[in-house]
């Protein structure tokens, strides 16, 4: 009876070990669409390195304009050259990787003028890479997870509103999945506001090209108190350390593999919100083998 029951104290310990390493596990977040020498969409997910990718970018909407996708050079949109990634998206999701459309970047046309904007912005986005029907579909049918919000520029307003209309379509069935990439001096000048609304499922946060609140050789003090910021203050479903995949990828922040996995990792993972790491960009990962050298310590 007593080596019954010390095996069954042991088989829950076990368990309960498994469930806290389980908790602390994380994803890789990979950005692809901006460099056409970065390999297709469907390799990048054959990886098996990245559990979600975001497809960069739809650059100009919002405010009277005509949404364009630019996606460099992958693919051409206004020839509907870019439909023929749909087989690819579907055979990411087929892998388990979650695929959004990232709308914005750092040097699109973008901005919304009122709630009715967002309103119809996220109307298009419904019909045209979501759930919805659109006789002009950029990539095709394949239906995305959801959208990113790589917001860098233009007003703060709105934004908000358009998470509001955005999630309210996943009512109609697939779920809409809600993620945003802000800078991490807080709160966020742009997506703010956005991030209160406590609709967004990840939140991979830029703790790169901004020096007060970024990793510097062997000092990790600013990084964790802005991350402590973040994981404290937004209600988001997971934070995830945003990170240059290479030393060319950003004007600063990028952090040697061995500083990521000793020092910075252990640091930040014991928050119950940690998702993982977001890497910049799918090209940069090619040519330092980041993520590889990385994805069983995240």
């Amino acid at each position: 009876m007593a080596f019954q029951s010390a095996t069954k104290l042991s088989v829950v310990a076990l368990v309960l070990l498994i469930l806290a390493m389980g908790s602390e596990a994380g994803g890789i977040a990979i950005y692809w669409g901006q460099n056409g020498n970065e390999g297709t969409l469907a390799d990048t997910c054959a990886t098996g390195n990245y559990q979600y990718v975001n497809l960069a970018f739809l650059v100009t909407f919002g405010n009277g304009q005509t949404p364009m996708i630019n996606l460099a050079g992958h693919c051409d949109p206004s020839s509907n050259g870019c439909t023929s990634l749909s087989s690819d998206i579907k055979s990411c999701q087929a892998q388990g990787v979650k695929v959004m459309l990232s709308i914005g970047g750092a040097s699109g046309s973008y901005s919304l003028a009122s709630s009715e904007d967002a309103r119809q912005v996220a109307t298009y986005l419904w019909n045209n890479f979501l759930g919805g029907q659109s006789s002009s579909r950029p990539l095709g049918p394949a239906v995305l997870d959801g959208i990113d919000f790589d917001i860098e520029g233009g007003s703060g307003l709105y934004w908000d509103d358009l998470a509001r209309y955005l999630s309210a379509y996943s009512k109609k069935g697939k779920m809409v999945h809600l993620t945003a990439a802000p800078q991490c001096p807080f709160p966020d000048a742009w997506v703010g506001n956005a991030l209160k609304t406590g609709l967004f499922d990840y939140v991979w946060v830029q703790f790169y090209n901004n020096p007060p609140c970024q990793y510097a050789s062997g000092e990790v003090t600013n990084l964790e108190d802005a991350w402590k910021q973040w994981t404290s203050a937004i209600p988001a479903g997971k934070i995830f350390l945003g990170l240059p995949a290479s030393p060319e990828a950003a004007g600063s922040g990028f952090i040697p593999v061995p500083d990521l996995t000793s020092t910075v990792l252990p640091s930040i993972k014991g928050s119950s919100k940690y998702g993982g790491v977001m890497l910049w960009s799918k090209y940069y990962d090619d040519q330092s083998g980041y993520s590889s050298s990385i994805k069983n310590d995240v």
